[in-house]
C-alpha cells in the first residue's frame, strides 16, 4: 500500500469518527503496508482522534482540515528517529534513549515505551535492576527546543499532554520496585536531568555535566527536577542550580550526595551494570520494600514512618527471603533469592 492509500485511509476513518461512526478495525485495508506507512497512519489516526474531544458533532469538513494540516509536518515526522531501546544483560534491563543528531532529547514516544517496558519488568521475577543511559556518549538533553516553540501556536492542552507523558515515566521509575541506575555520560539536561534523580543511584562520567536549563530560555522546570532538588538539597543549593542555569560537574555533585559515583569517562554504563549485578543478588522483597519506605518518608511524620518500618519488618521476617538470608549467614555462604 502507498503512503498515499494510507493517508486517505486515515482522513476517512476520522471523518468517520467524528460524525458517530465509530472507529473501524486498524488492519482494515492496511495490509500490505510498510512500516513507514503504518508508522504515518498511527500518528495520524491518534492526532486526530485526540483533537475530536474538542469537536463534538463537527461536520466531516474539520477532521479533514486536522489530516490536511497535520500532513504538512509529516515529513518531520518520517524522519524522527527517537526511540527507548530495551536490552537484557543476565538480570539487568537496559533503557537506552536515543536521539541521533539531538542528544538524545526527548519525545513522548520515548516516555510510552519506558512506562510500558517498566510495568513489564515490574511483572518480570528475572529482572531484578534496571539501569538507564543514553545513546552516543550522552545521556539526555531534555526536551526539544524545536517542538516547543511549534507548541507555542498550539493549544496549551499539547504541552500539557507531553508534560504528563514524561511524569507519568518519572512516577513508573519511582514506583519500580527494583533497583534504577542512571548511567550518565555528557551531560544530563533538563528533564534528562530530571530522569536521573528520578533513579534510585547514580553513576556518572568525570567529563559529565549536569544541567537545569530552563531559566536561560524563560521556562521552569518539569519532570519533578525542583522538588527532587528541592528534597536532596538545601534551599540554598537548589536555588543556584535552578535560578543559575549553569552546568554542575559530576564532581560537585557527588559532594552533595546526588551522584553516588564518579568514574573515568567511557565507563558509566559498565560501572552501572556491575553494580546492578551486585544488586541483582540482594532480596526482591527487602529491596522492594526498602524502595518504598524511602519514596514515603517525605510525607510521613516520625511517628507514621516507624509504623511503616514495624510493619515492613515484620512482613519481611516471615517472608521466605529471609529464610535463605539468616540461613545462608549462618552457613557463611551466599545467599540465593529465588
Amino acid at each position: 500500500m502507498e503512503l498515499t492509500q494510507v493517508l486517505d485511509l486515515a482522513t476517512q476513518m476520522a471523518m468517520d469518527y467524528s460524525v458517530g461512526e465509530g472507529k473501524e478495525s486498524l488492519a482494515k485495508g492496511l495490509q500490505p503496508a510498510s512500516s513507514v506507512c503504518l508508522n504515518a497512519f498511527s500518528w495520524i489516526y491518534v492526532e486526530v482522534a485526540s483533537k475530536l474531544p474538542l469537536l463534538p458533532n463537527s461536520p466531516r469538513r474539520k477532521p479533514k482540515a486536522l489530516v490536511d494540516s497535520l500532513i504538512v509536518s509529516l515529513p518531520e515526522f518520517l524522519t524522527m528517529s527517537a526511540e527507548l531501546t530495551a536490552t537484557r544483560r543476565d538480570a539487568t534491563l537496559i533503557l537506552t534513549m536515543s536521539n541521533p543528531g539531538k542528544r538524545n532529547a526527548l519525545d513522548p514516544a520515548m516516555a510510552a515505551a519506558a512506562i510500558e517496558t517498566l510495568a513489564t519488568a515490574e511483572r518480570e521475577d528475572a529482572i531484578r535492576a534496571v539501569v538507564l543511559t543514553g545513546a552516543d556518549g550522552f545521556f539526555c538533553s531534555g526536551g526539544n527546543l524545536n517542538q516547543l516553540m511549534a507548541r507555542r501556536s498550539q493549544p496549551k492542552g499539547e504541552q500539557a499532554a507531553s508534560i504528563d507523558a514524561l511524569h507519568g515515566w518519572i512516577e513508573a521509575l519511582r514506583d519500580c520496585p527494583k533497583p534504577v541506575i542512571a548511567a550518565v555520560e555528557g551531560g544530563a539536561a533538563g528533564a534528562g536531568f530530571s530522569l536521573a534523580l528520578a533513579c534510585d543511584l547514580i553513576v556518572a562520567a568525570d567529563s559529565a555535566q549536569f544541567l537545569m536549563a530552563y531559566i536561560g530560555v524563560g521556562l521552569t522546570p518539569d519532570g519533578g527536577g525542583s522538588w527532587f532538588l528541592g528534597q536532596s538539597l538545601p534551599r540554598q543549593l537548589a536555588s543556584e542550580i535552578l535560578l543559575d542555569g549553569k552546568p554542575v560537574s559530576a564532581a560537585r555533585l557527588q559532594q552533595f550526595g546526588i551522584v553516588n559515583r564518579v568514574v573515568p569517562d567511557g565507563s558509566a554504563l559498565d560501572a552501572a551494570l556491575a553494580w546492578a549485578e551486585q544488586l541483582a543478588g540482594r532480596s526482591p522483597n527487602a529491596v522492594e520494600r526498602i524502595k518504598g519506605l524511602l519514596r514515603d518518608a517525605p510525607g510521613n511524620s516520625l511517628t507514621t514512618h516507624f509504623a511503616a518500618e514495624k510493619d515492613n519488618f515484620i512482613e519481611s521476617l516471615h517472608h521466605r527471603d529471609a529464610q535463605e538470608g539468616i540461613t545462608a549467614f549462618f552457613e557463611k555462604r551466599a545467599p540465593h533469592y529465588r
